[in-house]
């Protein structure tokens, strides 16, 4: 069974064209739960480069779905096995102002759309820049 990745390597998703905020915003919860885009600020805003795109989507699911640790190795397998989107089409990109920077080894780590540091990812030689997907077409 081949797997598919969400990860990308010396890269910058950049905040969706549509995207209205002028800066990054805290996901908030939706009726007292957490929703994909707060797993997700969550995570990488508490580890940044810790985790790989492929870590914070499956741990979506994961919570999403209840798994219990013991069941991740085999459910991470099975969730690979096709293809997800990957963090291009996150809440984070798209709607809440944040740019996603991939090192070189697939670590990642969220910059607000105000920051000087997004802006200088925008204009870094050798780092593939992608743009977050449009909430509408």
């Amino acid at each position: 069974m081949s797997l598919h990745s969400t990860n990308y390597y010396n890269a910058f998703v950049e905040v969706a064209p549509d995207s209205t905020v002028e800066k990054g915003q805290i996901p908030p919860l939706k009726g007292g739960k957490k929703t994909a885009a707060t797993i997700q600020f969550e995570m990488i805003s508490k580890k940044p480069y810790h985790y790989t795109s492929d870590d914070v989507v499956f741990q979506v699911f994961a919570e999403k779905n209840d798994l219990t640790e013991d069941e991740y190795a085999e459910a991470r397998k099975h969730f690979f096995s096709k293809g997800q989107p990957c963090l291009r089409a996150s809440p984070l990109t798209k709607r809440y102002g944040w740019g996603v920077h991939y090192n070189a080894e697939g670590m990642i780590a969220i910059y607000g759309v105000e920051t000087e540091q997004y802006h200088e990812f925008l204009t870094v030689p050798n780092l593939k820049v992608y743009r977050a997907m449009r909430s509408s077409k």
